[in-house]
């Protein structure tokens, strides 16, 4: 997995797999994905990150158990 945030433009891209981008989706507002040619998930770019961050430059790497106190998408339940 790579990170990397571009301060001029204000985008953060988490690359998943590196692996060549065959589609491009926009998901939300400023959420962009790419997908592989077989469909799996390889990265997203979010723009406007400082905005939606407290920090783009700090990056924390945890290993424990997943949040699932939160709301899910009904295809996860």
């Amino acid at each position: 997995m790579k990170v990397v945030y571009d301060p001029d433009r204000d985008i953060l891209q988490i690359t998943l797999s590196d692996t060549t981008v065959e589609e491009t989706a926009r998901f939300a507002p400023g959420l962009v994905l790419d997908y592989d040619v077989d469909g799996n998930l390889i990265g997203l770019e979010i723009a406007k990150a400082s905005t939606k961050m407290e920090s783009p430059y700090a990056i924390s790497y945890c290993v424990g158990e997943a949040n699932f106190d939160k709301p899910r998408p009904k295809e996860f339940v």
